[in-house]
């Protein structure tokens, strides 16, 4: 049995984890009993979290959010305000998500009912099952997002990109980044040209229609369980330009070609930080091919969101150029695993680069292109 979990790249678990105490106080308030012991489950991942059956028969997920310094939760405040929109859905649309069962905002805590056998689209995609059947069904569900109603959600701006660090990163935040890091940052900050794209994105952003998004879309958000696709983390829920999510799961399938680079040079040497000593020609070679088998499912997963909604003429433009930030954004965040970046994680950066600089050929290129008629699988 696994459950839903923010799951990092290299995914772990780990059985017969202690719940914290405030977390089988919340279990019994909300009349689950607490969690039974030795079977209870911690996923991998940024937040702390429990899974398993509670004294009281009932199979839940437990997370706790981060402290950011902030009053309150904001993450959870932004979850319920995604609760209560997606209650207004009738049964059966395209939007499902894990039944929030009861929350604890002063010690930051979500309740959630477990979902059994379930598998994150991180799994799916490493293993080749998310389809082009489920990128497309993925394209429904956040087109059902983007049209919620957008009636007294957050609208307040989003920090990433970072464009103020694009200059210099402040120093608490240098500290806290790995050298791998922090040449990822320097990767990005000595390229003027993709500097101005950025500058350029955020233009465009403050000039488009907001929507409802989920606002942190990555493959392990998105949880098959049977044959239903969820998609979970709604702590980012508020109102922003939808391309953001349109690029993130565009971004997440372009690393995921650069990732599989990566996995096949790890199995090939043994070691689990591969990629050096891997011959540039063979890079090259194998990004082509990965490419060439992901953009069937970006192209399903883009006529499924256009089956659902009709997008602003100037949308996949953006979406492309945030997809090119997604590269960017994730190749720092694994780069926190590394001392220094490998030849695979600079080989990510350059399609992120030319995803970012070209986002027309980019889009013409994947199939995120606007017609008249509606596209089929």
């Amino acid at each position: 049995m696994t459950g839903i979990a923010e799951t990092s790249l290299w995914q772990r678990s780990e059985t017969g984890v202690a719940p914290a105490p405030e977390v089988d106080q919340l279990l019994r308030r909300l009349g689950l009993g607490v969690f039974g012991g030795t079977g209870t489950t911690s996923f991998g991942g940024r937040n702390d979290n429990w899974a398993g059956m509670t004294t009281g028969g009932t199979e839940v997920f437990v997370k706790r959010l981060p402290d950011t310094g902030e009053p309150g939760s904001p993450g959870i405040t932004r979850s319920l305000a995604f609760e209560r929109v997606a209650a207004a859905l009738v049964s059966g649309t395209s939007l499902a998500s894990p039944r929030l069962l009861g929350h604890d905002e002063e010690n930051r805590l979500l309740v959630f009912s477990l979902l059994s056998n379930a598998q994150s689209g991180i799994e799916l995609s490493l293993t080749g099952r998310f389809s082009e059947e489920t990128c497309y069904r993925a394209g429904e569900t956040l087109a059902t997002v983007h049209g919620l109603d957008p009636a007294g959600l957050d609208s307040g701006p989003l920090f990433f990109p970072p464009l103020s660090w694009l200059d210099g990163i402040p120093w608490d935040v240098v500290q806290q980044n790995t050298s791998a890091q922090l040449a990822a940052w320097q990767l990005l900050q000595d390229d003027s040209e993709s500097v101005r794209a950025l500058h350029e994105l955020r233009s465009m952003e403050e000039a488009a229609d907001i929507t409802p998004v989920h606002g942190d879309l990555r493959f392990d958000q998105f949880v098959l369980s049977g044959d239903r696709l969820y998609l979970c983390d709604w702590e980012s829920f508020q109102l922003a330009d939808p391309a953001r999510d349109i690029g993130a799961f565009i971004g997440e399938w372009l690393y995921y070609a650069a990732y599989a680079i990566f996995v096949r040079s790890k199995s090939q040497s043994g070691s689990r930080f591969s990629g050096f000593g891997v011959a540039h020609e063979d890079i090259i070679g194998l990004g082509r091919e990965n490419l060439r088998r992901i953009i069937p499912r970006i192209k399903a997963f883009w006529a499924g969101y256009r089956a659902k909604r009709a997008p602003d003429p100037r949308l996949p433009e953006r979406a492309m150029r945030f997809a090119g930030w997604h590269m960017y954004d994730r190749l720092i965040a694994s780069a926190e695993f590394q001392i220094q970046l490998n030849p695979v994680a600079k080989a990510a950066a350059g399609i992120g680069r030319g995803v970012l600089l070209n986002p027309e050929g980019a889009a013409e290129l994947l199939g995120v292109v606007q017609h008249d008629r509606k596209e089929q699988v």
